[in-house]
């Protein structure tokens, strides 16, 4: 055995018997990396972009595949989820800041998505098959990773629902179909694109929406109140809006569970109460911050009319649920390429195991 006594020399020696090129992990019979790629490469994806309108987008997804593809994307993939996002509720002087930090990949996977339209471009895309277009960069980028999908889904889905509130719509909905990314929490109207977040769930209920305590109160100008309560899963809670359901009271309106938008930072600069009570420990989709937001007096825009809240938000809630079906179908094509690739680099019993 080695010592640390020994000389240089003495352990030169000792190894000098073994045969030329000795190794005890010769690495044989193991696939090579599988990117780069083209997570594009799919004909019935393309044949079904094509089907359904959006031929024009080819040129486009067929680059973006290969993007994702690429050793740089799926690095940047494996490294959101390693380095997974960490909460700051405090600055180091005791004051409130309420961000959560992410790893710089998390950022260049959603500046990616953002900028091909995979977020609420669509809505001001007057092109024929724009929302097909979309779907099927989703279904091609996300060979990446599904986590930073969240936000960019969420801002897909809130635009039908705030079109409900032409005023509001007006507001937002242009910064939410633009193709910039703009990390930070600052004033809404002075980003060049913006990321919507939703909050329905409470932990008495879950699912069950009706049951929510959250409350709000009207103030003194119409449209506008001010909620409290907590929410049970809120995920990317550094989106800049989001869309919540909270209680209204009987009186003065009619009340009941309704929809508003939330921004983390009021039209006048300063910080609305947004107070991220924990991020959720979660087996999956770890790269993505899902948090339980604390509001008290946070101000908030009616969306829809008052009591209406399930009917307003369900717009959302459909359009994401469509996003799970192609996420998961992403998540399937992507097992399969890599399986394939797996099987078409390795033997066994003497032949390769895509022959077997």
């Amino acid at each position: 055995m080695t010592t640390l006594a020994q000389e240089p020399d003495e352990q030169y020696e000792e190894s000098a018997g073994r045969p030329e090129g000795y190794a005890t992990h010769d690495v044989t019979n193991q696939p090579p990396p599988l990117a780069p790629y083209d997570a594009s490469d799919d004909t019935a994806l393309l044949e079904g972009l094509r089907r359904e309108g959006a031929g024009w987008a080819e040129d486009g997804l067929r680059r973006l595949g290969r993007r994702a593809g690429s050793a740089e994307a799926q690095e940047w993939g494996d490294l959101a989820n390693r380095h997974e996002p960490v909460l700051r509720t405090h600055d180091r002087y005791g004051n409130r800041v309420d961000e959560v930090e992410h790893h710089p990949s998390w950022h260049h996977l959603l500046r990616v998505a953002v900028g091909e339209g995979l977020a609420g471009a669509p809505w001001a895309d007057g092109r024929p098959g724009a929302h097909v277009a979309r779907t099927a960069g989703g279904l091609v980028w996300g060979h990446t990773e599904a986590g930073h999908g969240c936000p960019t889904s969420m801002t897909y889905a809130a635009v039908p629902a705030l079109r409900t509130t032409p005023e509001l719509a007006e507001v937002y909905v242009p910064l939410l179909t633009g193709r910039e990314y703009e990390p930070g929490l600052r004033t809404p109207t002075e980003k060049r694109g913006l990321l919507a977040g939703m909050g329905m769930t409470e932990k008495q209920g879950g699912s069950d929406v009706r049951t929510n305590s959250t409350t709000a109160t009207p103030t003194a100008e119409p449209g506008v109140y001010t909620l409290r309560g907590h929410k049970w899963f809120t995920s990317a809670p550094m989106c800049d809006v989001f869309l919540v359901l909270a209680q209204v009271a009987p009186g003065r309106g009619q009340g009941g569970l309704s929809c508003f938008l939330v921004p983390r930072v009021l039209p006048d600069g300063t910080r609305n109460t947004f107070r991220i009570q924990r991020l959720k420990d979660k087996l999956g989709n770890r790269s993505n911050a899902s948090s339980e937001p604390e509001f008290d007096g946070t101000v908030a825009w009616l969306v829809g009319p008052e009591g209406q809240g399930v009917k307003t938000i369900i717009e959302m809630v459909n359009c994401t649920r469509l996003d799970c079906v192609m996420s998961s179908a992403t998540l399937m094509r992507k097992t399969l390429v890599e399986a394939g690739h797996h099987a078409r680099h390795r033997s066994a019993f003497g032949a390769r195991l895509a022959d077997q």
